[in-house]
This record gives structure tokens, sequence and C-alpha cells, in this order.
């Protein structure tokens, strides 16, 4: 080991690891490093008007927009669609509310809450299922942020089309227009990952006024060139009884599952909050008013659609907006840029806060000593790249069915966590624990996994596994459809129960009999063990660990055990 720290390795070894304590022992130092830490009160800094601003600027985007139009083409009335989605995002909000409080109070993120419910290396799973989806999520919602780039530059030069410009990458799946335009949002969206999460704040912040703004103007633009607005408002729903109900079921739970990741993951921005308080009746309410509006703008501007260019509704706000530049005319091209360039930033921060933020800091947990939010968003952005998303939307039915069916996978981890804290460990958790690799340490389980949260993490997919097969195909009977219809609650009780009672049956250390949270008393916490007087210890303890310099730290590398 001396050896390879003398080389040159372990020189750019040390000059690449992340901020870390001095002290830490090896297995610490897979646990822990600056971004990985509790948030100390100097980065509290998300007041309840920041949260609100996050929320208004995620809501407005081309997904929430086109939420509610889906459902319409499938027979619902516009009012009945537009009750689902109050219904769909008010829970949501409550189950964001959940999760989040834990990162309020403890101001830890989600990857080091999970290890109280899946164990100090069982959290690896969860955690990369998660970074796994956010990088997927990125290349997707890049792609589409390039169609608002396209719009912004037709809208300025007319020959910016692809059968005007000649395509160089004719065996690529897509062509040079398009990959441009896409490659243009991408690397603009690289300076926004660079500022840490506590300041990004601003960003939102921005995207909160212009946005929303920008999207009342295309409101405004639709009803005055329609003259009204329009006849889908005017039109009853196709279906009634039993078939009206299980569909309005699926309108909704489809509005809960677009916040799936969101709501595991939640503690990665709850966790700045200068107080519990601030993370909760801001996205209690916040949430289901954003996304309800903007669902209805959408129901709003599409219906008008059909008087302005006629036949049948333009759901795509994009090919809404290209529609209005076929039509000519510098006023309609300057209203097209402004709104693309409002989707655009929209596009920006959604992507940087339900993806890049995401798996950077799920990335941190899986490699703390050289990855930190930073580095793991550039890492969130080149696979969003190299991945090639236009091949995955070029079956976009297929594809939409798979990521909808991922909720389950989500829905039975917030299941595990919500349980844990809640009604496990009655809001107690011991937070220096959740660093250590002790294997005498209350979350270290099994060999660091947690084979309850694990039971109950399967229970909570097995119940939804049949109707999935009948959601891509397959002939199921209509009671595992209907089971699938409700998959988000499925998922997320039965994990919750199956947790519960295993607990019951065997019970887990670091628990409370009554209500307990001592986030409060949170400060710089040190983790270190080194100094530590405990005479059971069975690690190699690393007497340096390192600093954000890469310089040693206190006391060279002498390996000691404890025993």
């Amino acid at each position: 080991m001396e050896k390879v720290k003398n080389s040159k390795i372990g020189y750019w070894a040390e000059k690449l690891a992340c901020e870390s304590e001095p002290g830490l022992t090896t297995a610490q130092l897979m646990l822990y490093n600056h971004d990985l830490k509790p948030v100390e009160p100097e980065r509290r800094q998300w007041g309840a008007w920041n949260f609100v601003g996050f929320w208004v600027a995620d809501s407005f985007n081309i997904n929430t927009w086109m939420i509610s139009s889906s459902y319409i083409t499938l027979g619902l009335a516009w009012w009945q669609s537009w009750i689902c989605v109050w219904l769909g995002y008010s829970i949501a909000a409550m189950f964001v509310c959940l999760t989040g409080r834990i990162g309020a109070t403890y101001h830890i993120s989600f990857p080091v809450v999970s290890r109280s419910s899946f164990g100090i290396w069982g959290a690896l799973w969860p955690v990369f299922n998660r970074a796994a989806m956010a990088c997927i999520w990125y290349g997707v919602q890049a792609w589409i942020g390039g169609t608002c780039v396209y719009l912004m530059i037709r809208s300025i030069w007319n020959d910016w089309r692809p059968d005007n410009i000649h395509n160089g990458i004719p065996n690529s799946g897509t062509n040079t227009v398009d990959f441009v335009s896409f490659f243009l949002f991408w690397a603009g969206s690289l300076p926004a990952i660079w500022f840490p999460v506590h300041k990004i704040r601003h960003l939102f912040t921005v995207k909160a006024y212009f946005v929303p703004t920008a999207g009342l103007a295309f409101f405004i633009w639709a009803i005055v060139r329609a003259k009204g607005i329009g006849p889908i408002v005017h039109q009853p729903g196709k279906l009634h009884g039993s078939e009206l109900g299980w569909l309005m079921v699926q309108g909704t739970m489809s509005s809960i599952a677009n916040f799936a990741t969101l709501i595991v993951n939640d503690p990665d921005f709850a966790r700045f909050a200068r107080k519990p308080r601030d993370a909760l009746w801001s996205q209690l309410f916040t949430i289901p008013i954003g996304f309800a509006v903007t669902s209805f703008i959408g129901i709003i501007v599409s219906s008008s659609s059909t008087v302005i260019f006629g036949g049948d509704p333009i759901w795509n706000p994009l090919d809404l907006l290209e529609a209005f530049l076929e039509e000519g005319g510098s006023g309609q091209r300057f209203g097209v840029f402004v709104i693309a360039t409002a989707f655009t930033l929209a596009q920006l921060g959604t992507n940087i806060a339900a993806n890049s933020v995401s798996a950077g800091t799920d990335m941190t947990a899986l490699a703390p000593r050289f990855i930190n939010i930073r580095r793991g968003g550039y890492v969130c952005a080149l696979v969003g790249l190299v991945m090639c998303p236009w091949h995955l939307l070029s079956s976009a039915n297929s594809f939409t069915t798979y990521l909808s069916a991922y909720s389950v996978f989500l829905s039975s981890i917030a299941g595990v966590m919500v349980s844990d804290y809640y009604f496990v460990r009655k809001g107690y958790l011991e937070v220096k624990e959740l660093y250590s690799g002790k294997k005498t340490g209350p979350y270290y389980y099994t060999l660091g996994f947690s084979l309850r949260g694990y039971a109950a993490y399967i229970a909570g997919i097995l119940i939804n596994v049949v109707g999935f097969a009948g959601a891509i195909g397959r002939e199921v009977p209509i009671g595992a459809r209907r089971i699938y219809d409700l998959n988000y609650f499925c998922g997320f009780i039965i994990a919750a129960a199956a947790y519960w009672g295993l607990c019951k049956v065997f019970p887990v250390p670091a628990t409370s009999e009554t209500w307990l949270e001592v986030g409060d008393e949170i400060r710089e916490m040190s983790v270190a063990y080194a100094n530590d007087s405990a005479s059971n210890y069975d690690e190699e303890v690393m007497q340096g660990g390192g600093d954000a310099k890469g310089n040693a730290g206190i006391g060279e590398a002498v390996p000691t055990k404890h025993f």
C-alpha cells in the first residue's frame, strides 16, 4: 500500500480526491465527502419562497403542459382530466413533504437517508437506480430542450430546417439540424451544473418570474387568435360509469408517477432549508397549484389551436409554435422566439433540478472519494449525450410505458424510507452512525445490508409485476390490471407495511418509543472515529483522509488497527 501511495497513481489519486475529513477509516472514505455530509448552518439558505420559486419554475415544462392531453384524447372531458391533475399532484405533494421533512430536519441527502432503512452498503442499490434514471431522463429532456433551441434559431433564420440544411450524419438516426440544436442546448446547460446546490436557487427564482409570464402571454395570444377559448372546453366526456372512474384513476396515478423520482430525492433539496417548516407548506401548496395552472394553460391553448389551424388539437406546444412560424410574419417570429426562449429556460431548470443535481448527489454516494455533486452532474450530462436520446424517443409509446412503470420501483423505495422514519424510528436518527462502517453500528445490519428493507422493497414490486406485464401487452386477469392502475399506491403501501411488520417481528436498533427528532442539534459534525475510545473496532484507520487540495491532513498515512 505504501508503494502505491508514493507512486504517480497515488499522487494523482490524492489530487483528484474530493474534500473529506481527516482521520476517516477506509470504509468511511466510501461513505463520506463534503457533499454527502449534513449541511452546516452557513449553507442552509433555502427559505420558503425559494421552494415556491423552485416548484413554480419546475411546474412550467413541456411534460406538464401536455399532462392532461393524453386523457382528453382517451375520452375524458377537459375538466375531468384537470381534476385528475389536481388530485394527482396534491397527493404527490404530500409524499414530497413526507420525504423532504427528513432532509429538512437532519440536513442530509437521499443517499444518506436511505442508509437508515436499506443499510450502509445496501443503500447503494436504490441510489444506483435513481442515478441511472436521472442520466436517462437528462438526455431525453435535453433532446426536448434542443427542439426549443431549434425554434429559437428558426424564428431568426427561417432556413434552419432539416429539409433545407444538408444532413451530414445520415445513418445516425437524426439529422444535422436537430443534432446541432440538441448539442447547443446540451452545451449551454454545462455552466449551470457548476454552481453549488445552495446557490442554484437563483436560477429557479429567475425562471419562476420569466417562464410563467411567457406562458401567460402564449395563453392570451392563442385565445385572441382563436377569438375564444376553443371547442375542447365545450366538449363533453365520452365515458361513463366504471370505465370513466378507472380512467380518472389512471389519470391521477399518471400525475403521481410523473413525480415518482422527485418524491424519492426531495431530501437532496430540502436539506438546504433554513428550518423544516420552510420545506413544508411551500411545497404542499405550490406543487398542486403550479402544475394544475400549467396544465390548464396547456388545455386552453391546445383547444384554441383547433380554431386557429383547423383539424385536431395540437397538444405539443412546440408543434404549435412551429405552426405559428409556418404562417410567417415578423410579429409571429418575435413571439415564437420569446416563448421558445422561455421553454428553453424551463427545460434547463427542470433538467438541472430533477436530473443533474439528483444524479450528482447519487453519484457522490457511489464513489464519494472521487465524485462530488458537480462532477456527478457532468458525468450525468456526458451520459445524456452519448446515450443518443433520439433513439429512445423514436418509439415514444413503449419508452413512456417503461418509464411510467419505473415508478413502481421508486414507490417501493419511498415506502420503505417513509415507514422507517415515521413509524419505526419515530423521527429519531443517529446521523453520525450513517457514515460509520463499524460492524457494530446500528445501520450495518447484515454485512451492511438490511434484509428487512430489501424484503419490503421486493414485496412492493411484486404486487405490481403481473399488472406491468399487462401494460406492455400481455394477457393478464382484470384484477391485476386494476392493481396496476393503482401502482404507486400499491407499491408504496405494501412496501411500507411490510417493512413496519418485519421491524415489529425483528426489531432494529436506534429507535425511539416516542416521537423524537434531534436534527436541531446538528451543526458542524465530525464523523471521524480515529479518536474514539471504543475498544472493539475491526477497520483499518486512515489517519489522514485528505482535504480539498489533496493534502494528507493531520497525521501521515500510518495505518493502525483497533482490536
